[in-house]
């Protein structure tokens, strides 16, 4: 699968360059998927300390999105965003494999 599979939209790209910044690391956020959450699968979102052989990435804005081979099965086709409402702010997932959710956005299953 090619990088074009998971993308990062600027807001979500333009959170990770801020958060980045004030940790003196590279703007490279990881995504992965872990067993668990309340609907069998869960997200985790990290700045990447370094990329893998094997790793997926994307870029936007100069921004990398980087994925495990493994997770990739789970998220191909993923939109990372970032969004900001009255309940807070986070990074949400739009992807098109999960059919179901729950309300905390953070789980899913396929």
């Amino acid at each position: 699968m090619d990088a074009a599979t998971i993308t990062l939209t600027p807001s979500a790209a333009k959170r990770v360059a801020f958060i980045a910044e004030k940790q003196g690391k590279p703007a490279a956020l990881r995504l992965a998927v872990e067993g668990g959450g309340c609907s069998g699968f869960q997200y985790r979102f990290g700045l990447a300390e370094g990329v893998e052989a094997d790793d997926v990435i994307s870029e936007t804005d100069g921004v990398k999105l980087v994925v495990d081979t493994v997770s990739l099965d789970l998220v191909a086709g993923c939109v990372v965003d970032f969004v900001e409402s009255m309940g807070g702010s986070m990074f949400k997932v739009e992807n098109p494999q999960a059919v179901a959710g729950c309300g905390c956005g953070s789980s899913f299953a396929v």
